[in-house]
């Protein structure tokens, strides 16, 4: 079996009110020099048999029609070995 991980990220003019949260509390905790933090979502798919571009197209339509809210969001689909 072969593992897809897609990964879903606010779009970067979408405010981020929990990365916000985070990084506002990083130095209270004692990190500093941490100029930002965006949160995201990664969903980690293992597939039955071949990763080929067909089940890679149909994981891109997942991702994009359940996985991503894509007015706000972008996300990548890699293959991890």
């Amino acid at each position: 079996m072969a593992r897809v991980v897609v990964d879903v990220m606010l779009k970067p003019e979408i405010l981020d009110p929990q990365g916000q949260a985070v990084q506002r509390a990083l130095p209270r905790l004692g990190f500093e020099g941490i100029a930002d933090v965006r949160q995201g979502k990664r969903f980690e798919l293992e597939v039955a048999g071949p990763v080929d571009d067909a089940a890679l197209a149909r994981i891109h339509e997942m991702a994009e029609t359940f996985l991503a809210n894509t007015v706000i969001e972008d996300f990548v689909v890699k293959v991890e070995s």
